[in-house]
């Protein structure tokens, strides 16, 4: 299936309800563009939204290819939550496709977004979920789109927000102090594609990769030469695949430092629902466990 369907709430049979009873209440039907944004809609939205991930479990947002029914799903949404910042740029051509005439909810407004050194303005990194402060934001925006669309159930957006916001805080709070516990000077991780400056500028978490901000570009002789010497300069001894990246360039890198593979980092994507990235919290906490694998002393 193309993509991730979580239906929240119970319907009901009609066929067999007593002549009594109330119809089964209205749910918001909302669509998310990518796994990570569907999780954090399905938790504020609780049992009054249905939400659909455009972009499949282990699926590239960069290089996502819509589908005929990806069309269908967004001409029926009822709402449309995008992340924003240049991630999707498909989507432009998904909403003709689909006769889509709509405004999406761009959930990263209000962040402050990270710039790496050298880029464009134009070229913000996008992946500003992989700093948790930025999924409160995200939180605090789909509970007001969601409240103005569905003003009836506002109370119950409210609670759910407020109660995923609380745990989005104990997890900033467990990673910030864990990864401080490990010397600064260590603090250095080789991976596939330029995915996690919020998280370094978040954590203070160095990271080095072959790839750019989009798994769409290519990184050039000079830029891999480049990237080898850095790495064998500050000591890098392990690297990570991401599980929606092309693996080729971060291992012909390694295989040039004799760097060590720690494993699978979900850096824009969740894992199918029986992966070790389910949902957003569990897919930080797993990337988080697998670095600090990587700059403890062996």
């Amino acid at each position: 299936m193309r993509h991730l369907s979580c239906l929240l709430g119970v319907w009901g049979v009609l066929s067999i309800l007593p002549a009594h009873a109330a119809p089964p209440p209205h749910v918001v039907r909302a669509v998310a563009s990518f796994t990570v944004l569907a999780d954090v809609v399905a938790h504020v939205g609780g049992t009054h939204v249905s939400v659909t991930s455009l972009v499949p479990p282990d699926g590239d947002p960069h290089e996502f290819e819509p589908a005929p029914n990806d069309a269908r799903v967004l001409r029926q949404a009822d709402i449309v939550f995008m992340s924003g910042e240049g991630l999707e740029s498909w989507f432009g051509r998904l909403a003709h496709a689909a006769g889509y005439r709509g405004t999406p909810v761009i959930v990263s407004n209000g962040i402050s977004l990270y710039t790496p050194p050298g880029n464009r303005q134009e070229e913000a990194d996008p992946h500003v979920w992989n700093n948790v402060a930025n999924v409160i934001v995200w939180a605090d925006n789909i509970r007001d789109a969601l409240i103005a669309i569905d003003p009836a159930d506002a109370d119950s957006f409210r609670t759910s927000a407020a109660a995923y916001v609380s745990q989005l805080e104990a997890l900033d709070r467990d990673i910030r102090a864990r990864i401080s516990a490990i010397p600064a000077s260590r603090r250095r991780i080789l991976t596939s594609h330029d995915a996690f400056g919020y998280f370094g500028r978040a954590y203070g978490v160095t990271f080095l990769a072959p790839q750019g901000l989009s798994t769409e570009t290519e990184a050039s002789a000079g830029d891999m030469a480049s990237l080898i010497t850095q790495i064998r300069a500050n000591g890098v001894t392990t690297y990570f695949m991401e599980n929606a990246t092309d693996p080729r360039m971060v291992r012909q890198v390694a295989h040039a430092t004799g760097a060590a593979p720690g494993g699978e980092l979900y850096a824009e994507a969740l894992s199918p629902p029986t992966g070790p990235a389910p949902d957003y919290i569990t897919m930080m906490r797993h990337n988080t466990d697998l670095m600090l694998a990587a700059m403890r002393p062996h």
